[in-house]
């Protein structure tokens, strides 16, 4: 008899939950004090100062599963990329660019109703950034960390299990300093003696669509 019952909890669980999958696309405008100060130190005169918050453009993914109406867990993926440029005259073109992926185990707390889904939640996950910096050399570097995210989520019903969606988030990135992929060599800052790192604090807006099935 327990064992009928036991399953028949597992099925209604299944039953009532549902996936979601969603794609979207934004700006981070992020402070990131060790990657500012090494720009503003070595390149300033050549090109733009950068503030202390920056824009850059994020990419994501989620696939999320919700447990009940309240409750939901969800895996996202979020790509952000930044490049920086100046004309450093006869030594030609300097150029840095980053890539971070920023993969998130999230919990949810969900309010819903007709055609509309409000999302509060909170989540944890690795860090990977890959940078490439470029003046008549290219050398590539890279390093590991883990972040922190706070979300809030509005989702509009269009119809077909559709939704717009438009998300705000808050995230504490926390890296270990960049390393030379080859030599393992770090980037200094020699007017601050300090290697580089892509420690951040960022704030981002959204815009995408949810399918809910």
């Amino acid at each position: 008899m327990k064992k009928i019952f036991f399953l028949f909890i597992i099925t209604h669980t299944l039953l009532e939950a549902q996936f979601e999958i969603q794609a979207s696309m934004g700006l981070d405008f992020k402070s990131t004090p060790s990657y500012r100060d090494y720009i503003n130190s070595n390149f300033s005169n050549y090109g733009k100062k950068l503030s202390t918050f920056s824009s850059a453009v994020n990419f994501s993914g989620e696939v999320g599963y919700s447990l009940s109406n309240k409750l939901q867990i969800g895996i996202e993926i979020s790509y952000l990329i930044d490049s920086y440029n100046a004309n450093i005259g006869l030594g030609g073109i300097y150029e840095i660019s980053y890539t971070f992926l920023r993969p998130s185990i999230i919990t949810y707390y969900i309010i819903s109703g007709s055609g509309y889904k409000f999302k509060v939640g909170g989540g944890i996950g690795p860090r990977f950034v890959d940078l490439t910096e470029e003046n008549i050399i290219k050398r590539n570097y890279s390093s590991k960390g883990y972040g922190l995210l706070l979300k809030l989520e509005g989702n509009t019903f269009l119809g077909d299990n559709l939704y717009a969606l438009i998300g705000f988030d808050l995230r504490l990135d926390l890296t270990n300093d960049l390393k030379n992929t080859s030599t393992k060599d770090k980037i200094i800052n020699y007017y601050n003696g300090e290697a580089l790192n892509m420690t951040s604090l960022s704030a981002g807006i959204k815009l995408g669509i949810t399918y809910i099935f």
